[in-house]
């Protein structure tokens, strides 16, 4: 979206950064509400568990942010509105099948790193699309990639089903950020994530019904993290992402998001008694300046190159 005010798309960067920013802190958590989840139940009953408690909570809320009532049914009729949605949430469906698939194979720590490479993976797409790259963005990745490394890969290197699993997630996230950056600009936040969660929740439940049991009473069992992952992360989280990516390049957006590592360690610390060690606490670091360098603008480096 393009401002002629500077300080108003200051403003707006601002605030996109922090809704990202939250959208990071609440992944984060959703990260130990799907290992949990997942001494229930298998990957897709979570998944289609999660994205269909995410589109119950989304149409009233939908209905009650509408000032205008009257067009409240007239609004779902737009036919971008649901071609972007079912591209979007195929896409997500990939991304969130295979990380809840991969991580049944590897540990949390890389799962969290290899997930986080879509940060990497964002700029490499954006390039092949023609999108030009900032030289403090390219440094901004790299230093969220050595961070995110120290953070949660520290001392391990081998590879196994699940890395490659993730490694999978990672691109299939990058695609849907892209996606989103370039198709969503103008749609409705809510609407959209309301309707790619549906789409997830639908391709989730074919792949459950030919590999899967579901089982309501082992469901209710794990009905916390469930509600936590479907209501806040996909609910609330997805919708915040749509939102401040209106306002911020995909590089940018992808390296905040790549944010939730960090928070997902510091939850792991918090709720699991999982302690941080020295490598890990200089990962958050690098993670948190890569996210700040990410935010300068362009033309301070280039004032520095011609001063």
């Amino acid at each position: 979206m393009i401002y002629s005010d500077p300080v108003m798309k200051m403003k707006k960067q601002l605030q996109a950064s922090l809704c990202l920013l939250l959208t990071t802190v609440i992944w984060g958590a959703a990260f130990i509400a799907q290992r949990v989840g997942m001494d229930y139940i298998g990957p897709f009953t979570f998944q289609t568990v999660r994205c269909t408690l995410a589109a119950l909570f989304l149409f009233p809320v939908i209905f009650l942010f509408d000032r205008d009532k009257k067009a409240y049914f007239r609004q779902w009729k737009k036919p971008k509105l649901w071609k972007t949605g079912l591209i979007c949430g195929a896409a997500l469906f990939v991304a969130s099948g295979l990380q809840q698939v991969g991580i049944q194979y590897t540990t949390a720590g890389k799962a969290g790193f290899i997930t986080a490479m879509y940060i990497v993976l964002v700029p490499v797409l954006g390039l092949f699309l023609g999108r030009h790259v900032s030289p403090a963005a390219w440094i901004g990745v790299g230093l969220a990639t050595a961070g995110l490394y120290l953070l949660s890969c520290a001392g391990v290197s081998k590879l196994n089903r699940g890395d490659v699993l993730l490694f999978g997630c990672a691109l299939a996230f990058a695609v849907q950020i892209t996606l989103i950056d370039r198709l969503a600009v103008d749609l409705d936040s809510l609407r959209l994530n309301c309707i790619q969660s549906l789409v997830c929740a639908l391709l989730s439940a074919a792949v459950m019904a030919v590999s899967e049991t579901f089982r309501w009473d082992v469901v209710l069992r794990c009905w916390l993290p469930l509600c936590y992952a479907g209501i806040l992360s996909m609910g609330v989280a997805y919708s915040l992402q749509i939102i401040g990516q209106r306002h911020l390049n995909p590089t940018a957006a992808s390296l905040i998001m790549s944010m939730e590592s960090v928070f997902a360690a510091l939850f792991g610390w918090l709720l699991l008694r999982e302690t941080m060690t020295a490598p890990e606490l200089a990962g958050c670091v690098l993670v948190f300046a890569a996210v700040i360098l990410s935010q300068l603008p362009e033309r301070l480096f280039r004032q520095k190159k011609h001063g």
